[in-house]
């Protein structure tokens, strides 16, 4: 369900994304696979903080200390005191907390690098939507190394949903986002969630047309909102509710109509 992507940059080995902690031990067998070690990455680039992209972070500096990180200015706190994302999630996943994600550690402040235009010869720019401080990354020949900017689709499956958990779901920053990597014409979508895809116009166009979808959903109860969308998913339905359980994005939704109530 989470992908983490082998990046050749122009300081040698990097990673997009690492997972959490729970998932070392497969970063390490992939690594290995392509005739690595965790000490020969010498670059972390993350599309944000969210648990499932970044939980590791702090766990594998302390493995491998030469091991730099780069992320947006506003992920970067969370990173170096990880405390208050930590009770935001257990609050969110109780019991299941850490089966499902490990260990939180900190990232030394030495470790850090806040996120410019350009990243290790990669474009960096911002794509709010799912995250406020959410960036992805284009590399020279044509891969978007997404996040969760070009939504979940777990390939070979070709429906394209949007996560959208709280509490940050923006409709019109992520409809923003995705003009913006339209703009750049990418050839490929490096996914988290899960593959590569080579069908970038189809690919954003469905996610674009599930971002209103959804957003338009407003009165209905969560087990109507989770049968409502699991009508639109032809195959594949219980892999797309691991990486993204539907009452997740139903609880982002709520909060952003609530919002968008009071304002």
């Amino acid at each position: 369900m989470i992908a983490s992507y082998l990046v050749d940059t122009e300081d040698g080995p990097a990673l997009f994304d690492c997972g959490p902690t729970t998932c070392i031990e497969a970063l390490k067998d992939g690594l290995r696979g392509r005739g690595l070690e965790l000490r020969d990455v010498r670059h972390l680039l993350l599309s944000h903080i969210h648990l499932d992209h970044a939980g590791a972070a702090g766990v594998l500096v302390r493995e491998h200390p030469g091991l730099q990180i780069h992320v947006s200015e506003v992920g970067a706190p969370h990173l170096l005191d990880p405390t208050r994302l930590e009770a935001s999630a257990r609050r969110l996943y109780g019991d299941s907390f850490d089966d499902l994600w490990g260990e939180l550690a900190p990232v030394p402040e030495a470790n850090l690098h806040l996120n410019g235009d350009r990243v290790l010869g990669l474009e960096c720019f911002p794509t709010p939507g799912h995250a406020s401080h959410h960036v992805c990354y284009l590399d020279g020949d044509g891969t978007l190394y997404a996040g969760d900017a070009a939504g979940v689709r777990i390939q070979p499956h070709e429906a394209v949903l949007p996560p959208t958990p709280p509490p940050e779901f923006d409709l019109d920053a992520w409809l923003r986002s995705l003009e913006e990597i339209e703009r750049r014409g990418p050839a490929r979508l490096a996914l988290i969630h899960f593959g590569v895809a080579d069908d970038v116009a189809r690919h954003l166009g469905e996610l674009r047309r599930r971002l209103h979808r959804w957003a338009g959903l407003e009165g209905l109860t969560e087990s109507e909102f989770t049968e409502n969308v699991s009508a639109d998913v032809d195959c594949g339905l219980d892999e797309y509710e691991r990486a993204m359980p539907f009452w997740q994005s139903y609880s982002g939704l709520k909060r952003y109509w609530e919002k968008r109530g009071a304002a």
